[in-house]
Parts: structure tokens; C-alpha cells; sequence
């Protein structure tokens, strides 16, 4: 008989030691691929361009993740690769409220939607202004969709007092209009007919678009959202919600990244 020095471990430390020595995660690509990037080879492209991080280092080829813990990002915006994220788009209505719970009573856009998972929404929309609103469950990519610096452009259909709108109005929204809390950045502006403006903003101050309008004499009658980012969809009606699809997503996470700013959440 050997003495105790020459034991070997008890069976449990050597399958202990086998496990800690095995790959953990899932592979990078096949995350990715899940998540509508393409095919696994594509996304080994994106890997080996140097586009993809984790936790802010750069990825490589090979590296695995832990989609419950790790952050993902494509040039810059971040991908949810979390188990249980959901997208929707949401047709809002006049009269609903862009909140989780009202203290006046008034119907809320969480009232329209599942109620699992917990959904909250990307940015607001005032309850007398209607359209497109996102509800998801991932943090990540709400907030640097909703930020107001570092936003996608966001389309409105504008219904406004007062008949056509100068040229001189619409070169003032062009321009930026100066508002109690700064001047706007420079918006989008078409005048499809008299009195109705299309109008394109990426940023996302309360009423913005109301109180842009009334600074160049026109006051809104009625607005709805028609567009975020490259989302839309002219047959939801009012008060239906779908979800997002893949393609989407990926197109969204797209236009976020194009925004030309890598978000910082200290802003």
C-alpha cells in the first residue's frame, strides 16, 4: 500500500480540474448569427475585421461568450444577445401614455403590449402625439436609440395651424431654432402640402417637434411618429403592436452604430 502522499485526488477534484479546463461560453459567431448578422462565416468576417468587441476589447476569432454576463458590440452599438430580449413596435394612440403606470388613470402603452417579460419604452411620445413607439427589455439599445445626442433619426408627420409654411419658416427649421432650453440641430423638413410638414429629427427633447413648430408661427394640430431609425410600417393600426423582425433588429443596431458617436452613459 502507497502512503497518503501518493493518493491520487478524489474523483469529484479531477472532474472539477477537467471541467475548468474545458472552453466555457458559446462561440462568438455562432452568437452573432443567432441574432441576424448573417451566415456563421460572415459573422467570422465581421470577428476577423476587427469590428466586433466584448466588454470593450476587441474580439478575436475563437473567443467565447457568456451571452447572460458579456456585452457584445458592432462598431460601437450593442448587440443584445441576452436570452429573453423582446422588440416590439407599437402603433400609440392619442390618449395613451408613454409611461409603466399613470397617476391619473389614463390607459398606458405597457397596457397594450404583453406583460411578460417587463417591456419599457424607447424614449416618449406625449399622449396627444401618435405612432411609432419601440417597447423592449434591452437597456443597452434603448438608450442609445433614445439618447438625444447620440439618437436615429426619428420621422414625424406634422399637421400645423396656419396654412403653408414659408420658405423662410422651413429654412429656420433646416437651420435649428432657438428654444428655451438651446437651439435644435438642424432637422429634415419637407412640405408635402399646405399646412402638413414631413419632418426628420434625431434628437429627443420634450415636444421638440410641437415646440419647434410653434417658434416659426405654425402650431401642431396633430403629429405622428412615422419612422425611427430604419423602422416603419404603414399598416399597424392604431393601438397594435408586432415584433420587431430580424432583419430589423439587425438594421436598427445598424443605424445606431452609423450614428457617428460611440455612447457614453455618463452623458
Amino acid at each position: 500500500m502507497t502512503g497518503g502522499d501518493d493518493l491520487e485526488p478524489p474523483l469529484w477534484e479531477q472532474l472539477a480540474e477537467q471541467r475548468a479546463e474545458l472552453p466555457q461560453g458559446i462561440r462568438l459567431q455562432k452568437v452573432l448569427a443567432a441574432t441576424g448578422w448573417g451566415s456563421r462565416r460572415v459573422c467570422e468576417e465581421l470577428i476577423a475585421a476587427g469590428r466586433v468587441t466584448v466588454n470593450g476589447a476587441v474580439a478575436e476569432l475563437g473567443r467565447r461568450v457568456d451571452p447572460d454576463h458579456d456585452r457584445v458590440e458592432l462598431d460601437g452599438a450593442p448587440i443584445g444577445v441576452r436570452p429573453g430580449l423582446v422588440y416590439y413596435l407599437l402603433n400609440k394612440p392619442v390618449g395613451v401614455v408613454a409611461t409603466s403606470k399613470d397617476t391619473h388613470g389614463r390607459p398606458t402603452v405597457v397596457d397594450l403590449v404583453p406583460a411578460d417579460p417587463r417591456v419599457f419604452s424607447v424614449g416618449r411620445l406625449d399622449a396627444d402625439t401618435e405612432g411609432l413607439l419601440l417597447m423592449t427589455n434591452d437597456g443597452d439599445l434603448a438608450n442609445r436609440i433614445a439618447h438625444p445626442s447620440h439618437g436615429v433619426d426619428k420621422e414625424y408627420l406634422v399637421e400645423v395651424d396656419g396654412g403653408r409654411v414659408s420658405a423662410g419658416g422651413l429654412r429656420a427649421l433646416r437651420d435649428g431654432v432657438e428654444l428655451d432650453d438651446g437651439p435644435t440641430a438642424p432637422a429634415k423638413v419637407s412640405q408635402p402640402q399646405p399646412g402638413v410638414l414631413r419632418l426628420t429629427i434625431h434628437e429627443g427633447r420634450n415636444r421638440q417637434v410641437r415646440r419647434m413648430c410653434e417658434a416659426i408661427g405654425h402650431p401642431v394640430t396633430r403629429l405622428v411618429r412615422t419612422r425611427i431609425g430604419p423602422v416603419t410600417d404603414r399598416s399597424l393600426p392604431p393601438g397594435e403592436w408586432r415584433e420587431l423582425t430580424t432583419d430589423e433588429r439587425r438594421r436598427l443596431t445598424e443605424a445606431v452604430a452609423r450614428s457617428g458617436h460611440r455612447y457614453d452613459p455618463s452623458l
